[in-house]
């Protein structure tokens, strides 16, 4: 398989979970917002501070709202984390891949960008907003099934588990980054009173709501929610489960070298993460250490694979 192959289909993975990603975000937080009263600190600034994207942000616009944000993540093609530059990204790949995948993987990723650039200009509407992102998530679920039922479990397949879990892996880390905020003591008492709700919509966001209260049976709280989200190796959208599929490929593809012995400890690393014994401020030190950890992943996967150089 060659090198550039590899690297495409990797990051056909990782730009198809961004385009979920980013699809899921809104639209949770858009019914959050509806069910919140305004006096509780939360607005559509949080998403652009989840993606690390506030300084391109204000960048661009001046004020940021529910239409200035909502532009910007799912129809800025000058972005390169919108939805609509995602699907771009990942349209392009899979069209220099075909020979690796399905037809109807390159069908259903064209059909989804051909979607998104005809409908963008509703997403100022809410109610447009909502059918045009269950209709690109459906999309996302639709090109994940399709990989996996019909495409062999080999080389190429391993690179787009690869892909899509360092992705989703990262997105969790985010998340959770942001929600750490709803534990600070400084918070207001607006913030408290609706606490549950808050967490409850972090759990929606990564799609893990039934799953938190099969497992636990009990109100929903903050502590349990962050270890459920960063330790359940059951839980697709874990980081721990994330990192066991990660380590499962790498296992699988020849030269791995000491990259297995990298992702165990940074497997430990996570599951050594205590949240009832750290502060706030300190849970939000681990957790951007834990994106580090996941971005030198990254680079060590590009450095062993894509960056192939050849006589």
């Amino acid at each position: 398989m060659l090198s550039r192959s590899a690297e495409r289909i990797y990051w056909l993975a990782r730009y198809i979970e961004r385009t979920e990603n980013i699809a899921r975000l809104v639209n949770v937080h858009m019914n959050l917002l509806m069910d919140l009263p305004k006096g509780v600190e939360m607005s559509w600034r949080q998403l652009i501070l989840i993606n690390a994207s506030e300084q391109i942000f204000y960048e661009k616009y001046n004020v940021a709202n529910e239409r200035n944000i909502t532009r910007f993540l799912l129809a800025d093609d000058t972005y390169q984390g919108s939805l609509l530059s995602s699907l771009t990204a990942a349209r392009e790949n899979i069209r220099t891949s075909r020979d690796l995948l399905p037809d109807e993987a390159w069908e259903q990723v064209n059909e989804m960008h051909l979607f998104a650039k005809k409908n963008l200009e509703t997403v100022a509407n809410r109610r447009h907003r909502v059918i045009f992102l269950n209709e690109i998530l459906k999309g996302c679920q639709r090109f994940t099934g399709l990989l996996s039922g019909y495409m062999s479990h080999n080389d190429p397949y391993a690179f787009i588990r690869l892909g899509r879990n360092i992705e989703r892996a990262d997105m969790t880390s985010r998340i959770l980054d942001l929600a750490s905020l709803l534990l600070s003591e400084s918070r207001s008492d607006e913030v408290r009173q609706y606490e549950t709700i808050l967490w409850m919509n972090v759990l929606k966001a990564l799609n893990a709501l039934l799953m938190y209260r099969q497992q636990k049976h009990s109100r929903v709280n903050g502590d349990d929610v962050l270890n459920f989200l960063l330790k359940d190796q059951n839980l697709p959208r874990s980081i721990s489960c994330c990192i066991s599929e990660i380590s499962e490929c790498i296992t699988k593809l020849p030269n791995n070298g000491d990259i297995p012995t990298k992702i165990s400890e940074l497997q430990n690393y996570a599951q050594t993460i205590n949240t009832k014994e750290t502060t706030q401020a300190q849970l939000r030190g681990i957790l951007d250490d834990l994106q580090n950890k996941l971005g030198g992943l990254h680079n060590e996967i590009t450095n062993k694979w894509f960056l192939i150089i050849t006589e």
